[in-house]
């Protein structure tokens, strides 16, 4: 069984839908819980259309079910978790009926969802940006984490919580330490043994022990001269950031920006020095998948002109400011400094890194790798059980703004199209953006298909050519911000999750016109 929330998995993880959907083939039940009925919701066996922003209210229903039901694994409960009775008393507070509410769907669909997913052992939960950019991100992983602890569905193979990442190697940066509270193999910035051992090791003195800055707030900081240097690498922030005008406006306000990336960008336009980097074919070094998977990338031809590889960039960087760095290629710095910190990850060496890779935690270089975590016991011990409430989105409709807008990616373009938009046959393919709005809201507004109209928030407006689908529920229009002009950032909110900071991508206030015709101005 394998239960999908917030995943458009077939445009954003295709290679990922490929293996659901041979699963279903083979007769796994596949359960598809998004607002709008995405190709992998056709080969459900059932498709749970909840209102936009309302997973916690939805996952907190099904909950309430499992507990009053007595349908949860209560042995594994019992034996490996903590918190229940808190996490009971909170869920008793949405009942199927107050669920049903928030969510928009039945509560007799609530119920019957909740019997279905207790029925099978074990089953996955695999989840994408659906869930974390909202306000509520943190809320959403922790919901989806107390469902299949509840469930007894984590320590498994084919269970468990899987987030799909949004890039091919988000999770070989964050092992490598890529966040702001964490050293490489997640050893926390305020933990005095992990700073001393990674002084010791780099040969500095006093590293922070506190957390360093998100994106937002170094953003906000090119205003208010708080950031002085703002170094920008692999990331075309003037389209990926929400509200692109504020964003540009603090890229202008600047001190000093250096871009770090393998083509120029909208972002690129904004910096004083930019270093032009070797592409992943260009490299040799790694790649960590979704399931902690390392796996080795080779050189497959020579960077052009000037480019060089990420790690050489960055070693001439620290040669300048008077630090010497003994490694002179991708496999010293694994083998002599990751492997040599990270405990996780101390039995992965080079010479290991052959056919399938390994996945950590690796202890030792007799260790075979894991394939699944949290067979025993958990990594804390006991799996926490976390209450929850659920919150509404920070901007919902009203009287001027009627309709809520979602984002997300499509099929044929990758994020800003720093790459993909050079490819002509994809460009052929999809060649611009759209609005995709329901039958029952263009007949509203008298809009047709194909027909061009703008899409205004309190941030921006943009002009797009109408797509109308049964697929987009009423009073939702969902874009994607692959294409500049048309980009859906102009409009979304930069509201963000008071822990990670995650912009709240999937749900603004916006409203639709209809226009003569296509025209460059933004409002």
């Amino acid at each position: 069984m394998i239960l999908v929330i917030g995943s458009n998995m077939t445009e954003a993880h295709p290679v990922a839908a490929s293996f659901v959907k041979q699963a279903v083939l083979r007769g796994a039940q596949l359960y598809v819980v998004d607002p709008r009925r995405t190709a992998l919701a056709d080969m459900a066996t059932l498709h749970i259309p909840i209102r936009v922003g309302s997973d916690v209210a939805f996952l907190n229903g099904l909950m309430h079910v499992l507990i009053s039901e007595n349908l949860y694994d209560r042995e594994y409960v019992e034996s490996r978790c903590t918190g229940f009775e808190k996490l009971k008393a909170k869920v008793q507070e949405y009942p199927p009926e107050r669920a049903s509410e928030i969510c928009g769907i039945s509560a007799d669909m609530i119920r019957d969802v909740a019997r279905r997913l207790a029925s099978v052992k074990p089953g996955m939960l695999a989840y994408t940006l659906g869930i974390t950019e909202h306000i509520c991100g943190v809320s959403n992983v922790l919901s989806c984490a107390n469902l299949q602890m509840l469930l007894g569905n984590v320590g498994f193979e084919c269970g468990g919580v899987n987030p799909l990442r949004g890039q091919n190697n988000v999770q070989g940066a964050c092992d490598m330490g890529a966040l702001p509270n964490v050293f490489p193999g997640y050893q926390r910035v305020d933990n005095a043994d992990a700073r001393t051992k990674f002084e010791k090791a780099w040969g500095v003195k006093k590293l922070p022990d506190k957390p360093g800055l998100m994106i937002p707030q170094m953003i906000e900081g090119l205003t208010n001269g708080t950031v002085k240097l703002f170094y920008i690498f692999g990331e075309n922030l003037a389209n990926t950031e929400p509200d692109i005008r504020h964003v540009e406006h603090c890229l202008e306000s600047a001190e000093f920006v250096v871009c770090h990336d393998i083509f120029q960008t909208e972002t690129t336009r904004f910096a004083h020095v930019i270093f032009p980097a070797a592409a992943w074919s260009e490299n040799d070094g790694t790649f960590t998948s979704s399931e902690r998977r390392i796996s080795r990338v080779r050189t497959a031809s020579l960077p052009p002109g000037e480019a060089k590889p990420n790690w050489w960039i960055f070693k001439e960087i620290a040669k300048r400011m008077g630090h010497e760095w003994s490694a002179k290629s991708a496999r010293e710095i694994w083998d002599n400094e990751i492997s040599q910190l990270a405990p996780s990850m101390a039995g992965v060496k080079y010479a290991r890194l052959r056919g399938d890779g390994l996945q950590w935690p690796a202890p030792n270089e007799e260790h075979p790798g894991t394939a699944t975590l949290h067979r025993d016991r958990f990594t804390s011990g006991l799996g926490a059980l976390t209450p929850v409430d659920w919150i509404p989105p920070a901007e919902v409709p009203d009287e001027d703004y009627p309709l809520v807008l979602s984002t997300g990616r499509r099929l044929y373009h990758y994020h800003t199209r720093t790459q993909t938009g050079r490819s002509a046959g994809l460009n052929d393919l999809l060649g611009e953006e759209t609005a995709d709005i329901s039958p029952s809201d263009a007949k509203a507004l008298s809009i047709g298909h194909g027909e061009m109209i703008g899409v205004k928030s309190r941030r921006g407006q943009v002009f797009v050519k109408a797509n109308i689908t049964d697929r987009i529920p009423q009073g939702v229009v969902w874009m994607a911000f692959h294409f500049r002009e048309a980009c859906a950032n102009w409009l979304t909110n930069p509201a963000f999750d008071p822990i990670t900071l995650t912009a709240e991508y999937k749900a603004c206030a916006v409203r639709i016109e209809k226009v003569g015709e296509k025209t460059d101005q933004r409002i």
